[in-house]
């Protein structure tokens, strides 16, 4: 079985299991802020997820949010030595916890796979539509067996945009900053609670664009992947090269990725 696929495996199991447990009265505590919560069921999906992966793949290294979150401190190493490890699993167990927590549709599994800081394989399940989003470096980008491509749309007037709110007050403020400039030139903005969810949908040409500061690897690296395998364009903030430590990211078409990053630049962060 292929990383690919034994991704896809396990994305779904765990997806499933969360999929089950919603509305069963978990508990649910604070992490950074009051914006920001976990649950048990994030934290027994990492531990599923985590424990299929060393099955598989003993000598591979792996990166989940829930582990990261209580080494925080860490991170920002842990991050750089992943760019000299042949093999790093990046994964988030729930990814819109927020969502999950209301009861609301729209939170995925997101697993993904670096080899020496290069993504080469990423996977996004929504649980909820049953959809399964997926890329292998050079492969192309499928959502449940059939091949997806970002949007033609050649301006943002045209197209749909997602962001989203992050925990901290400054990554808030910067998207509120950029969202005045962005909001006008496009149809519409959307909010889904989920980076992955946003980012596969980019992929599959549902958004034209999207955009958020203050996320982690583990939000967005399995989607970087599919965007560009599906022909789409990944950066930061500032228009440079997405790596492991990007945390402000922008994912669009590629048509519309200058029109969205002149905001952001001038933010400057």
């Amino acid at each position: 079985m292929s990383y690919l696929e034994t991704a896809g495996r396990i994305a779904r199991e765990a997806g499933l299991m969360i999929q089950a447990k919603m509305g069963s009265g978990f508990a649910a505590e604070e992490k950074s802020s009051v914006f920001d919560v976990v649950t048990e069921v994030d934290r027994a999906s990492e531990q599923l997820i985590r424990q299929r992966l060393e099955e598989a793949y003993p000598e591979h290294g792996f990166l989940g949010e829930e582990e990261s979150f209580a080494h925080a401190g860490e991170l920002a190493d842990r991050l750089e030595r992943a760019k000299s490890e042949p093999f790093v699993w990046i994964v988030d167990p729930i990814d819109g916890t927020n969502n999950y927590v209301q009861g609301i549709p729209g939170f995925t599994v997101s697993i993904a796979l670096a080899s020496y800081g290069e993504l080469v394989a990423g996977v996004i399940y929504d649980p909820c539509r049953d959809e399964m989003f997926w890329a292998e470096k050079g492969e192309g980008a499928f959502m449940n067996g059939s091949p997806i491509a970002v949007s033609a749309a050649p301006e943002l007037r045209l197209t749909v945009v997602g962001t989203g709110f992050p925990s901290k007050a400054a990554n808030r403020q910067a998207v509120m900053e950029s969202l005045r400039t962005i909001a006008p030139q496009c149809r519409s903005i959307r909010s889904l609670g989920s980076a992955a969810l946003h980012l596969a949908y980019v992929a599959a040409g549902r958004l034209g664009a999207f955009w958020e500061y203050g996320l982690n690897a583990w939000d967005i690296a399995a989607g970087v992947l599919i965007i560009e395998e599906a022909g789409g364009k990944v950066t930061d903030t500032l228009g440079r090269p997405y790596s492991l430590t990007v945390s402000h990211v922008v994912g669009s078409n590629g048509k519309v990725h200058d029109d969205l990053l002149k905001p952001m630049i001038e933010i400057g962060i």
